[in-house]
């Protein structure tokens, strides 16, 4: 009851309140530097971002300012602590003769007591200012101030750091994401939980404690750890102030490569027990990017091949000081950081990808390492850097620089130790992250999979990403025997947590159940997961057989559908409603035939791709069809939307190539909100493009056959559990993904069969089909299916009815319509 009375202290409108009033005021504050000091005395604004560490542009002025911002917002709540700090009003307020000396004074004063890392650099970027400006600045920061504690919101709650990541202007590149505090919590209470054998009551036990988040951001995760371990403490009889030291100086390790960025966890962090003073803390600014020796640096992938780095430390450069009670004397630190040495490690690291590193491409631009305006050439060098570091390891490139971080975190932890990770989707689906999975499945035990069945902005646990993430929480337990099979619990939540108290009460009911109902019982849905009275999500356990296999059962409203596809997949028909499953023949798709090329084979750079991409022709030589029109895609039978024409001297390779041309095509990005067909056929042979690869059979009866499955119910299930669902309603797959999607096997069908399956596709050909959302409402689709279920498989009525209920239940999933509102008179059609 006081751990909730706690968490729902302050309401989450009063946090969202606080949060707007500080960016407001922020940016006000960067509106007076930009009119008075950028312009007007452009030298002390090239100071500033020397200070930070950054060049000087509008997004530093910003960040010098949330500095500010966050070190009178601080002031003010320990003002009374101590008897010689008086409150904002008595040193910046009205009728105070020189604020900016008086608050300088005042800083001077709070830093001989302690805070180094929340006051040090804002002291600096103060005393730079001219007098005028200064008051400005603190008059509009001070009003600010006022708003953000009168919401009654305290530091606890990361407000700084949330505003701190919407001011980040390299996010593109590094793509981190600000960890929503609802879900740190729930991340940190699922990790905790894991560390068996820690005495709560045991200061000392707790001190022996080793946590790292090697891409801390503004220290969310670690901030939200420290909290539950703080109150773990406190309810077995502890005093959490009394621990404090000892987290700060020796339990909590964070590392990024923005200096701000540990700034802002530093205040974190010291925020949580304020009135106590610490020493030397473990948070370290990561070197980055081309050195002062000529070397080349990349964060704290570094720790991949060494237990120590050298870290971005002096006295010179206060941004980057981590420490709280003075200042340093040594001009860098060198981190040690061992390997198997943790208890926990927690991160929402990075997820920025080089997907255009491909052929000829390689090594000319590295989206992964383009931050902090880094050069080309550093950029390829880093990237060298990467692919040394990462060898022998679950790195994949084409899954991102979060694989590599998996990688580290898997390095850094002792065996027991937990690994807590915010990861993309495609973490769970994505072909290119198998070796992860496989690192998981492996060496990993206890594997809980936490994913969001929700739409759009609601999908992912971090502000902003426009995505679907996960959470993955993981104990290290060693190799297993190669008959030891690995179950992996699932949890598909309805919505995001909204708040700490709702974190909690999930975090407590997964860790106290016991039985999960299996996706291998047939479609009968998962064991639900209660809040209170409310249904908040549904859970399911999973066989890993194949270790690096996919995990579909993610962002799940109605774990039926995922029994009844991965039923599907495992040539079963087992549909909702039926006791038992009817045996169907399924195959992957590359043992009856194969995918195209991918698109830049066909017309990427020289010397790789032999042909120039024109507007179509219908007396084309090279027909094509490149790219999506959803208007235009509602039959099965497409016209080509481009044509071929063969470069220079590229003779004999565009032969080759077009030998690949075919009649069926498969979607490769599908829109289910919006597009109609997973496999388009053209009446001649094309080449397949960006969106479009080929399907290749060696028998030509095939082509029909896989245009009237693949775009029936059935057809349309099997891609969507085969593909990566980390947009809101887009359904990806890869080329060499394709190549395993399980589709009926036509090598099993009769000449009979066949012969139906071409009589169905031409009955249907040029009918109209709805976008794929609506597959349980459109008429034809159902003329489809029981062609398909009847005449070309056998089944009977009762069989057509349930892959029609199956139907419904697919449209009614989040990850199927992505939010997007049925039409008028769109009713379910039997």
């Amino acid at each position: 009851m006081a751990d909730l009375v706690r968490l729902v202290s302050v309401p989450q409108s009063a946090v969202d309140d606080a949060a707007n009033f500080l960016q407001e005021g922020i940016d006000h504050g960067a509106e007076i530097l930009d009119e008075e000091v950028d312009k007007l005395r452009p030298g002390i604004a090239r100071e500033i971002a020397g200070l930070l560490g950054m060049d000087n542009v509008a997004q530093t002025r910003r960040m010098a300012c949330a500095i500010i911002a966050n070190a009178m917002v601080f002031h003010e709540r320990i003002a009374g602590m101590h008897d010689n700090i008086r409150p904002l009003r008595f040193v910046c307020g009205p009728g105070v003769a020189n604020p900016q000396e008086q608050t300088l004074n005042a800083w001077a004063d709070i830093l001989k007591i302690n805070y180094w890392p929340i006051f040090a650099i804002a002291k600096d970027i103060l005393e730079q200012l001219p007098p005028d400006t200064a008051r400005r600045l603190l008059d509009t920061l001070r009003e600010t101030t006022g708003k953000v504690n009168g919401t009654g919101v305290n530091n606890a709650h990361d407000l700084t750091g949330r505003v701190f990541q919407r001011l980040i202007s390299d996010r593109k590149y590094l793509a981190t994401f600000y960890t929503l505090p609802p879900s740190a919590a729930l991340l940190a209470r699922l990790a905790v939980v894991k560390l068996d054998g820690v005495d709560w009551s045991d200061a000392e036990a707790i001190g022996r404690l080793r946590i790292g988040d090697f891409a801390c951001g503004t220290g969310a995760l670690l901030s939200a750890v420290y909290e539950h371990i703080a109150a773990r403490h406190e309810q077995a009889g502890g005093d959490a102030a009394a621990i404090h030291p000892v987290m700060m100086e020796e339990v909590l390790y964070g590392c990024d490569v923005m200096p701000s960025a540990i700034h802002i966890t530093g205040s974190t962090l010291s925020g949580i027990q304020p009135e106590t003073g610490f020493g030397q803390s473990r948070l370290y600014t990561m070197p980055y990017g081309r050195q002062d020796d000529g070397s080349v640096k990349i964060g704290s992938l570094e720790l991949l091949q060494s237990s120590s780095v050298m870290t971005l430390f002096n006295t010179s450069d206060p941004a980057m000081r981590t420490g709280s009670v003075g200042e340093e004397t040594a001009a860098q630190v060198n981190a040690e950081i061992p390997d198997g040495s943790f208890d926990l490690v927690i991160m929402n690291p990075p997820f920025t990808t080089n997907t255009s590193n491909e052929g000829s491409r390689l090594g000319q631009f590295n989206a992964t390492f383009a931050a902090f305006e880094t050069s080309k050439v550093d950029q390829r060098e880093m990237g060298k850097k990467l692919a040394s570091v990462t060898q022998d390891t679950s790195y994949h490139g084409n899954a991102g620089i979060a694989s590599a971080f998996v990688a580290l975190g898997n390095r850094k932890l002792k065996m027991g130790g937990v690994l807590a990770l915010v990861l993309p989707l495609t973490a769970a689906v994505g072909l290119s992250w198998r070796n992860t999975r496989e690192l998981l499945a492996k060496d990993f035990s206890e594997i809980n999979v936490l994913s969001i069945a929700a739409t759009k902005g609601d999908m992912s646990f971090s502000s902003d990403t426009g995505m679907a993430e996960c959470l993955i929480i993981a104990r290290k337990t060693g190799m297993k025997e190669s008959n030891q099979r690995q179950r992996i619990t699932f949890t598909s939540l309805g919505h995001r947590m909204p708040n700490f108290a709702s974190a909690s009460a999930v975090a407590q009911t997964l860790a106290k159940a016991e039985w999960i109902r299996p996706i291998e019982a047939g479609p009968i849905g998962g064991t639900r997961l209660f809040v209170g009275a409310d249904q908040v999500g549904e859970m399911l356990s999973a066989d890993c057989v194949d270790l690096g296999e996919q995990w579909g059962s993610v962002r799940l409203s109605d774990s039926s559908v995922a029994q009844s596809a991965y039923s599907l997949s495992q040539g079963k028909l087992w549909l909702p409603g039926f006791p038992t499953a009817r045996m169907i023949n399924i195959s992957p798709l590359n043992t009856l035939g194969r995918i195209g090329l991918v698109h830049h084979d066909i017309n990427g750079p020289v010397p790789r791709g032999p042909f120039n991409k024109l507007p179509p022709s219908p007396t084309a030589t090279y027909p094509c069809l490149w790219n999506h029109d959803a208007k235009r895609e509602t039959k099965i039978v497409c016209d080509p939307d481009s044509q071929l024409e063969v470069r220079q001297g590229m003779d004999l390779k565009a032969a080759t190539v077009w030998a690949t041309s075919s009649r069926g095509h498969i979607n490769r990005d599908f829109t289910f909100g919006s597009q109609a067909l997973a496999i388009a056929f053209t009446d001649r042979e094309s080449m397949g493009g960006r969106v479009w690869p080929n399907v290749i059979f060696e028998d030509s009866r095939f082509d029909h056959a896989i245009a009237v499955w693949g775009n029936s119910t059935l057809g349309l299930i099997g891609y969507w559990w085969h593909s990566s669902r980390q947009q809101s309603s887009k359904a990806g797959i890869t080329v060499r993904a394709a190549e395993t999607l399980p589709i009926l096997d036509f090598r099993t069908l009769s000449d009979e069969q066949l012969a139906t399956a071409e009589h169905i596709f031409d009955e249907v050909r040029e009918l109209d089909l709805m976008p794929a959302f609506l597959a349980d409402a459109d008429p034809n689709r159902a003329l489809l299916d029981r062609r398909v279920v009847c005449d070309l498989l056998g089944f009977d009525e009762d069989i057509y009815r349930g892959v029609r209920r199956l139907s419904a239940k697919w449209c009614a999933e989040p990850s199927v319509h992505g939010g997007k509102r049925r039409p008028a008179g769109a009713r379910y059609v039997e």
